[in-house]
């Protein structure tokens, strides 16, 4: 079969590796570690991390095994990373917050994660299995055998008590996917149904080929296995206040608006790891206050805005320092009423579009030229609908590609003022509410929101400003669609860009508008189901090129610039930086770092 998906599979599938995952250790040393697996363009193998490849040795010369980055790490120690608040659940069923996801990829297991690894760069990202010992698929692609792996047990804890993870937990656990109040069933309607042959086997029957299948299964967005008894009955457990996985590490303590604790899982299947003895997440709301912990040791990372990047550059030499274009995308979204005027005529979403100064807002949240000044490598890119983050699937909107809808992206005010006048609406006739979360993506999102209510004011929009808690009614209300006016907020990051698409699709969570265009619907399932690259490309280009002559969803420029992080000097993170366009860190990173303290 054409095209990177298949030939992936069916490649390994001659060599009988298929995506093996077992029993791997990385105490082994780096050649047992498996390199499989392609994904999307922002950060698993069978028992881990990948890039740990073997050199080719020169003609005549002896094999030589691979260094074992790990041979000098240091095991034990605290890791201190923070939260900017409270999750409003820890149960990734029950809420949809950013701040959930991270904290359930902590814990719980997915059938497949990403392989982020000593060296791996965005591009070579893949999904490779978790869970799961092996994927295969059928020839016409519309089946999936899936194996568990035979080991895999859950954390030592009443009521599961360390019993080994079956598929009467993957079984249970897609029942949660499936059920209409977890928002979840929206995102995986590619799939017919589930078979369980036997306690480790999952068949995946699918309504037609699916090209992102295992990177959606990867998805922090989608599917993490709980243990059947994650019920509230008398038998089981509340997972909205207790979470027991099989991932690599244990809940401990949630104390709120004060920390989350976790220790390290010693029956985790990548024997050694994590090597930490500890996990803590501080909830720090205040980005001033991160960073005077940063800088006093009591945080081994912090997220730097590129206003303080030069300086604490300067004041800490040894630092690890990180930059890095996310797949995160920010928007400017509508309400759904058909009598609001932005539903009665196009042109005035293209005119709040062209109204945001895209580059102004780019070097006011990430200083652009300040940084290239000082010598550093930043982009300037613009987001699209997919964001420019995900270089892959990503259409430059300044391209000639883009076809009549590229214009809508430039900064014209004049053109902005005639395109309402056109729609009939008069100078100043629009008055609604702008609304957003000032509590949840820090600074720079903040900043970018503020600056664009004066851009829409000066095409003759009348704004009052609503600032939202995150928690109580901007992700509960707002982002899930119930609200009027204008709103501005992120998407949820994705590692694969279909699950951008998705946003177009009826009756999906993430449908914040409520849009039903035929058109996009029709364009998302040729996509999925379209198993050559170039032709998947074309099939986005597509997407984002008749997105853009209707701007249900105005992408902006929160998330589209270089965003920076740092570790204090004592973190050995061994050049494992890069991260999915998800929020799998937690299971993908964070067990690989050592503190040489």
């Amino acid at each position: 079969m054409a095209g990177e998906y298949w030939d992936r599979f069916w490649t390994t599938r001659r060599s009988r590796r298929k995506f093996l995952g077992g029993a791997t250790a990385v105490g082994a040393g780096a050649a047992g570690i498996a390199l499989v697996g392609c994904g999307g363009d922002s950060s698993s193998s069978s028992g881990g991390l990948a890039g740990l490849a073997t050199p080719t040795p020169a003609a005549g010369a002896s094999p030589t095994k691979a260094a074992d980055p790990f041979a000098n790490a240091k095991k034990g120690g605290a890791y201190q990373m923070f939260a900017t608040g409270d999750a409003p659940s820890i149960d990734p069923y029950g809420q949809g917050s950013f701040h959930t996801k991270t904290l359930a990829a902590t814990v719980y297991s997915r059938l497949f994660k990403y392989n982020a690894g000593p060296g791996v760069a965005v591009k070579d990202l893949k999904a490779v299995p978790d869970a799961a010992a092996s994927a295969e698929p059928s020839p016409d692609g519309l089946t999936w055998v899936v194996k568990l792996k035979p080991d895999l047990k859950f954390h030592n804890a009443p009521p599961v008590n360390g019993r080994q993870v079956t598929t009467e937990d993957v079984k249970a656990s897609w029942a949660r996917v499936m059920d209409p109040k977890s928002g979840v069933a929206g995102k995986v309607t590619w799939v017919d149904h589930l078979e369980y042959p036997d306690a480790t086997t999952i068949k995946f029957v699918l309504k037609e080929p699916h090209a992102p299948f295992l990177d959606e299964l990867a998805d922090t967005n989608i599917f993490f296995i709980m243990p059947k008894e994650a019920d509230a009955s008398a038998t089981g457990f509340d997972p909205a206040k207790v979470m027991i996985g099989s991932g690599p590490w244990v809940f401990e303590s949630y104390t709120p608006s004060v920390s989350y604790k976790f220790k390290k899982n010693p029956n985790w299947y990548m024997s050694g790891f994590p090597l930490m003895d500890t996990y803590t997440v501080n909830i720090i709301p205040q980005y001033a206050t991160q960073l005077a912990q940063f800088e006093a040791g009591s945080l081994d990372y912090v997220g730097i805005t590129a206003d303080d990047l030069v300086s604490v550059k300067n004041q800490f030499k040894s630092i690890t320092l990180y930059g890095e274009v996310s797949q995160l995308l920010s928007f400017l979204y509508f309400d759904s009423d058909p009598a609001s005027p932005w539903n009665k005529d196009p042109r005035v979403r293209q005119a709040v579009s062209m109204a945001l100064d895209r580059d102004g807002l780019t070097d006011l949240g990430y200083q652009v030229k300040k940084l290239r000044a000082a010598g550093l490598t930043v982009r300037g890119d613009w987001n699209n609908i997919i964001p420019a983050g995900l270089l892959r699937f990503w259409l430059d909107p300044k391209s000639a590609d883009m076809g009549e809808g590229g214009k809508y992206f430039k900064f014209d005010p004049a053109a902005a003022k005639a395109l309402l006048s056109a729609a009939g609406v008069a100078d100043g006739s629009i008055n609604t509410t702008y609304q957003y979360t000032a509590n949840a993506y820090g600074a720079v999102f903040n900043s970018i929101s503020e600056a664009q209510i004066q851009m829409i004011n000066q095409i003759g929009i009348k704004t009052t400003t609503d600032v939202q808690d995150y928690n109580s009614k901007y992700k509960t209300q707002t982002f899930a669609g119930n609200f009027k006016g204008i709103a501005f907020g992120y998407e949820t990051p994705f590692p694969e860009a279909g699950g951008y698409a998705s946003a177009y699709l009826p009756g999906n969570a993430n449908n914040h508008s409520k849009i039903n265009d035929p058109q996009l619907t029709e364009l998302w399932k040729k996509q999925g189901a379209e198993l050559d690259l170039t032709k998947r490309k074309a099939l986005f280009n597509q997407i984002q090129a008749y997105h853009a002559t209707k701007m249900y969803y105005i992408p902006s420029q929160a998330g589209a610039g270089t965003g920076w992080g740092a570790w204090r000097e004592w973190v050995m993170t061994n050049d494992i930086h890069t991260v999915p366009g998800s929020y799998g860190w937690p299971t993908e990173l964070l067990p690989f770092f050592w503190k040489n303290q």
